[in-house]
């Protein structure tokens, strides 16, 4: 996609994309590389990133960013609750305490936050990382290893790398 070709899909969208603007998303694209968008409240940065979803006819998953965001958070969390159902419903089938732990810490019983959603999609969606400047710095951090890699590590279940490197946008203030 040319520089033409994403003013024209954004002006169909009601999204004026000037030149730079839309040479900065060309780029972005091409390279692979996240956009980094700041000013202030308003202007439509967030809604750079669900109109390129839109031109791109892919998902958008978005991370809001906030003080205290950390990479659990913004990754994965085990389902307790479903974890704790499944091993009271199999005590008593016999199996081996490493068989029911394999059983609890394996995908189904993962909910996946932002972050692994985006790389694990079969078709690279729009990742949008709104408002990073809220974010502490030990969460940017990791969040530039993770999105130089576009792979993370889950202890229980291994690494999982990105199928497709998802568009990525953030914004800042």
């Amino acid at each position: 996609m040319n520089v033409e070709d994403i003013r024209e899909r954004f002006a169909e969208r009601g999204y004026v994309a000037n030149d730079d603007f839309a040479t900065a998303l060309e780029l972005t694209l091409a390279l692979e590389k996240p956009l980094l968008i700041e000013g202030p409240a308003g202007v439509g940065k967030t809604e750079s990133a669900k109109v390129l979803a839109d031109v791109l006819g892919t998902r958008l998953i978005r991370l809001q960013c906030y003080e205290g965001l950390d990479a659990a958070s913004a990754l994965y969390e085990w389902n307790y609750p479903k974890q704790l159902l499944h091993i009271r419903l199999t005590e008593h089938d016999g199996g081996s305490a490493e068989k029911r732990e394999s059983e609890i810490f394996s995908k189904a019983f993962l909910l996946e936050r932002p972050l692994l959603q985006a790389i694990t999609q079969d078709r690279a969606p729009v990742l949008l990382i709104d408002e990073i400047d809220r974010a502490d710095e030990a969460f940017e951090a990791f969040l530039l290893e993770l999105l130089g890699e576009f792979q993370v590590t889950i202890p229980e279940l291994g690494t999982i790398r990105a199928r497709e490197r998802p568009a990525v946008v953030m914004t800042s203030n």
